[in-house]
């Protein structure tokens, strides 16, 4: 962020207007106009708008939901919001992303939805799940949490990651993904009926906005027709958001710079796997995640990175190993557990200099070599 935002948030501070109302109106539009969808609505992050995703596509107590393991723990935690329980099934190990081998031997009579995941930017095999999805009527819901910007070849066309593909796709404006409003979310459909429903959810049920009960010259009175809840994004908030998604194309040409920029810095470090990208996908790399050599310790390497200045992350976290989700796998997680325990997120930014890329570059191949060695 810079001097932009900074202004951008004078808008609402000095009209007076600072909770979900003109800036948000507008952020929405222009979000559906880039990523190609025909309804866009903001809320105050992208657990909640998993939450309202599944309550809108008919996910109540009892039913169960097709997902992974390999994603941070709101994924699950927005299907038990909902009453419901999720079923884990494996990722695959080039992608990480959901396997669609693996889902329809999950469904089962309590199957009411497939939500699947984007990991860390990588579009997932949609047109392979949807198949299923549209095969077994079950709605498809798209944890887009880390991909605005990511892309899938669609019918021969490049298409944005939220046009949607399935039926609704959630985002996250988290300081961690690629552009931020310090917090906030979005759902983008093409379902009108679901787009009113996620307006009425996120502010309490109330059948006239205050937007609107404000504006006008006759004296209005609001009903509460259904429960709802506080997920309103503010019109600060979304006045950043409306600058930040300005720079979303530069931000993205300058992460894919540096994605193939590692893989060249990279190339030779004996078994270490690279992140892999399909031919039909392009991902806005929010995360350039590799996997380590069989022979090196996860904690150890990260360890000796922190210690010359190299901050990493470990591999994304399985659901399953926590405590409230540990009876929710579908078969066994080989591949989930392994993305966890054997790969790491290396540093990716866009005002990463290439003298920081290249010192990350030299401390992990004297990681992988050192703690080769101490083994």
């Amino acid at each position: 962020m810079d001097e932009r935002e900074v202004e951008a948030v004078r808008r609402p501070i000095m009209a007076g207007w600072v909770t979900q109302g003109p800036e948000v109106a507008a952020f929405e539009r222009e979000f559906a106009a880039y990523v190609g969808a025909e309804h866009a609505c903001a809320v105050c992050n992208c657990t909640t708008a998993l939450h309202l995703a599944l309550l809108a596509v008919g996910v109540r107590p009892g039913d169960e939901v097709i997902t992974v393991s390999h994603s941070f723990i709101a994924t699950a935690n927005s299907i038990h919001y909902c009453g419901a329980k999720p079923i884990f099934v494996d990722v695959q190990p080039a992608t990480y992303n959901l396997d669609p081998k693996r889902i329809e031997e999950a469904i089962t009579p309590r199957a009411r939805a497939i939500l699947a995941v984007h990991q860390m930017g990588m579009p997932c095999d949609l047109k392979a799940i949807k198949a299923i999805a549209d095969h077994r009527c079950l709605p498809l819901v798209e944890d887009a949490a880390c991909a605005i910007g990511s892309e899938i070849n669609w019918n021969g066309s490049w298409e944005k990651i939220g046009k949607p593909h399935g039926h609704v796709a959630c985002f996250s404006f988290h300081p961690r993904k690629v552009i931020t409003t310090g917090d906030g979310g979005m759902l983008t459909t093409c379902n009108p009926e679901w787009d009113q429903q996620f307006r009425l959810y996120r502010q309490h049920g109330m059948s006239i906005p205050d937007t609107v009960r404000h504006s006008s010259s006759r004296v209005a009175f609001e009903s509460y027709p259904m429960i709802g809840f506080n997920y309103r994004l503010t019109d600060i908030q979304a006045a950043v958001g409306r600058e930040q998604i300005k720079r979303l194309p530069e931000l993205i040409a300058v992460r894919r710079r540096l994605a193939e920029r590692y893989r060249v810095l990279l190339a030779d470090i004996d078994g270490l796997d690279l992140p892999h990208e399909p031919a039909w996908a392009r991902s806005n790399w929010q995360s350039f995640c590799v996997r380590l050599p069989e022979h090196c310790d996860q904690r150890r390497i990260m360890q000796y990175l922190l210690d010359r200045g190299v901050s990493s992350r470990r591999g994304v976290m399985c659901a399953h190993r926590e405590l409230p989700y540990q009876d929710s796998r579908n078969g066994h997680l080989h591949e989930s557990e392994s993305a966890q325990d054997r790969c790491i997120v290396l540093p990716l930014y866009p005002q990463m200099t290439e003298k920081e890329q290249n010192w990350v570059a030299q401390s992990l191949q004297s990681a992988c070599r050192v703690v080769s060695r101490a083994a």
